[in-house]
């Protein structure tokens, strides 16, 4: 899949695969003079949530040609018009920071306090809505609140479940489900049936799950999947996957993953305790993955955790 990681960059997508549904219910709004200021586009991670903004911002900003005067300012990140707030990068740790803060949303209040440079929409972006703490999850709801005239603002979250309610009900909902195989094929024509097994419909996940080149990192997954007990061999593997940046998500990608399958499986054999224990297992597996990247703990003492828990200690 050598270069669809840059094809996949929601700035530079030149259209937009399997979300036609989404893609129609805007276009309707907008035509009949109903655009509502707030949408929600949610589903699961990797599936175009962030490439479907950008495409219903271009459509706004009248910069669907990518070649066009407008359609490169938005592709650059110069469009006077358009604001995208998201995790920003640790440099120190080189991966994104764990949460979007209130001085991330803070600029949104000083754009919308200009009139449009361009005299049409004003758009704004947030990209990882889940990802906001407290403080700036308030700071948004008070934009959602008053929002000016002439702005629109393009939420994605992968749990919505996360944010505040108050903030969901002020946004107009479009649900996005992962793309069929025809789309996926559409998107990354190089995927093998194993990728697009595995892939569950998302681009994104794809391109993740093939960071892992040589497959140690699956190889270690299953090892701790089938309770494999901790011992020197093991804890070497779990201190080079994780060395990585993106070794630890992966894993515990894949670790989720797994647990699920097996959950399900024990249910369509009648195992309900064995998929009850299961079903637990992914819940504390979850978890930590959370609160380790949250609050930046240690990696390995994690997943050497996740390894004691499904051995059973």
């Amino acid at each position: 899949m050598t270069g669809d990681a840059a094809l996949l960059d929601p700035r530079h997508a030149s259209c937009v695969y399997g979300h036609d549904v989404a893609c129609a219910a805007f276009q309707e709004a907008l035509k009949a003079g109903r655009l509502h200021h707030a949408w929600l586009l949610h589903g699961p991670a990797g599936i175009g949530k962030a490439t479907l903004a950008f495409h219903l911002a271009r459509v706004l900003l009248k910069g669907e040609t990518l070649d066009s005067p407008a359609g490169r300012r938005i592709s650059a990140g110069t469009h006077g018009d358009l604001l995208v707030i998201a995790r920003a990068k640790d440099e120190k740790r080189g991966r994104l920071r764990s949460e979007i803060t209130a001085a991330d949303v803070r600029p949104v209040q000083d754009f919308l306090h200009h009139t449009a440079t361009e005299g049409g929409w004003r758009v704004v972006i947030v990209d990882g809505a889940e990802f906001l703490n407290r403080f700036a999850a308030n700071a948004l709801l008070k934009i959602l609140e008053e929002p000016p005239q002439n702005t629109v603002l393009f939420l994605t979250s992968a749990a919505p479940g996360a944010l505040l309610p108050t903030i969901r009900s002020r946004c107009r909902l479009l649900a996005l489900a992962p793309l069929g195989d025809v789309d996926m094929r559409r998107v990354l024509p190089d995927l093998t049936a194993e990728q697009m097994a595995r892939a569950q419909g998302a681009p994104g996940r794809a391109l993740f799950l093939a960071t892992d080149k040589d497959g140690a990192i699956a190889d270690l997954s299953k090892k701790i999947l089938q309770g494999q007990s901790l011992n020197t061999d093991l804890l070497t593997q779990i201190e080079r996957a994780v060395r990585d940046a993106d070794g630890f998500a992966l894993l515990c990608d894949l670790l989720g993953e797994g647990l699920a399958d097996q959950a399900r499986h024990a249910a369509r054999q009648g195992e309900v305790f064995q998929a009850e224990v299961l079903a637990r297992h992914f819940t504390e597996c979850e978890a930590l993955r959370r609160e380790t990247e949250q609050m930046n703990l240690d990696k390995v003492q994690a997943i050497r955790q996740v390894v004691q828990i499904l051995a059973g200690n």
